[in-house]
């Protein structure tokens, strides 16, 4: 009172008259990330990792988390939501995201095969040629 001379009480009306409005703002809850997915298509919240869908590796996704949820989006399609475990250093894996990377593995494993092309047959008269040499004097097998 002796530095305000006035009661705190009696002065709140007219520091609530002096204040301007709070601007409309909407109130995020929550954590937001953009990160480039790993091979091991996992992200980290706080000390947890959350499986992704496996087809978004080496590609930028966006990752958001509240109280309740741990999404994961890639091109604006959600590619993992995952309950939010508060518990320390756990995995969290949809059985659907390990069936995905089996299936791309195994693609990615079997060799390509490319259909023989008869067009790809070079006469072996044209290198003689190119090099200046007569092709009627060397013999080929």
């Amino acid at each position: 009172m002796r530095t305000l001379k006035a009661r705190p009480a009696d002065l709140l009306a007219a520091d609530k008259a002096a204040m301007l409005a709070l601007p409309p703002a909407v109130l995020h809850v929550g954590w937001h990330n953009q990160i480039r997915l790993g091979r091991d298509y996992y992200v980290r919240v706080d000390t947890n990792d959350y499986s992704v869908d496996p087809r978004a590796i080496g590609a930028r996704v966006d990752v958001s988390a509240d109280l309740e949820t741990v999404k994961v989006r890639h091109g604006g399609r959600v590619v993992a939501v995952h309950q939010r475990r508060w518990a320390r250093r756990m995995v969290v894996t949809d059985p659907e995201h390990v069936r995905i990377a089996g299936t791309l593995r195994t693609t990615f494993q079997q060799p390509v095969t490319r259909p023989e092309a008869e067009t790809m047959m070079r006469d072996l008269a044209d290198y003689d040629r190119a090099f200046g040499l007569d092709p009627e004097q060397v013999s080929h097998p």
